[in-house]
């Protein structure tokens, strides 16, 4: 899956700025930097794509440690500061991305939604 994933969708995220090492990306943009994080079901199967954006200074956690900007992920931000891109909308793993056929359906859904990647 990652292969997959590195071959059709992390191309494409270069092409609209992202910046980074798979599976976290980031995006400089005039109010912030924007986060992209591929996360991976824990027993495996399938994953989201968590965004979020931190300010141009970076992140300080709630337990107070500092994180470069260059260096945040969405994950370092908290939950209801990130936006969670999933293939529908249910809840639970069921709405997760499935390796079947992932890297084609989530290349389709970031470039729906590009525009309003991170809100």
């Amino acid at each position: 899956m990652e292969a997959a994933l590195k071959r059709s969708v992390v191309p494409f995220l270069r092409g609209v700025g992202f910046r980074g090492t798979f599976p976290h990306f980031r995006r400089t943009s005039e109010v912030g930097v924007e986060l992209l994080t591929f996360q991976f079901h824990l027993h495996g199967g399938g994953f989201v794509v968590e965004t979020a954006r931190c300010t141009p200074i970076g992140i300080v956690t709630r337990w107070g440690k500092a994180i470069h900007p260059d260096q945040a992920k969405a994950t370092d931000l908290p939950p209801d500061s990130r936006r969670r891109i999933q293939a529908n909308d249910n809840s639970g793993p069921s709405a997760w991305f499935l390796f079947d056929n992932a890297a084609r359906q989530v290349l389709q859904v970031l470039a729906a939604v590009m525009t309003e990647i991170v809100s």
